[in-house]
């Protein structure tokens, strides 16, 4: 897995339909998800520390798990499946913890309001990420390609031994 965090709120250009964009680490790899209206307000209201004069059902779902002293200890996009994502929230009670099925935006909206990690498996990454910075790929691949052609067989029987016995 890889944890990303939340780069922000974009919408697409074509459908207007609002997309909410987690990066890695490195700021190498993008994961666009498109979202709903209402999830990109709640997002948007997560990231800007907006607080509502009443709790909107993310901020509802946060004081449920303060006031049962749950603990959410990370967020999981764990698949894709015919272009839907889905998540699951790892919630901690004492010893026990479980996964709850998640939509990832509503994850994403809980998450940020608790300061939790989000993590993406790396299959979904590989399957739906972006590159940001096409330079460091390249360069990366390259170094890649030059170790692999300059490997001789002598170089992994010293590393790995002979395989016998």
């Amino acid at each position: 897995m890889i944890e990303m965090r939340v780069a922000g709120i974009a919408l697409d250009a074509i459908t207007r339909s609002p997309i909410v964009l987690l990066k890695d680490a490195s700021d190498r790899r993008a994961l666009p998800i498109y979202i709903g209206q209402e999830q990109a307000r709640a997002i948007a209201g997560a990231i800007e520390s907006q607080k509502p004069p009443r709790p909107l059902t993310h901020d509802l779902i946060v004081n449920i798990l303060e006031t049962w002293n749950l603990t959410l200890e990370k967020v999981i996009i764990h698949s894709l499946q015919k272009d839907t994502f889905y998540a699951a929230l790892v919630v901690k009670h004492g010893e026990t913890t479980k996964e709850i099925d998640s939509r990832p935006s509503d994850a994403i909206a809980i998450a940020l309001r608790t300061n939790t990690p989000i993590w993406v498996m790396e299959e979904v990454i590989a399957d739906a990420s972006i590159p940001v910075d096409r330079d460091a790929d390249e360069a990366e691949q390259q170094a890649f390609r030059e170790f692999v052609s300059n490997l001789r067989p002598e170089d992994l029987i010293k590393r790995f031994g002979n395989g016998e016995s």
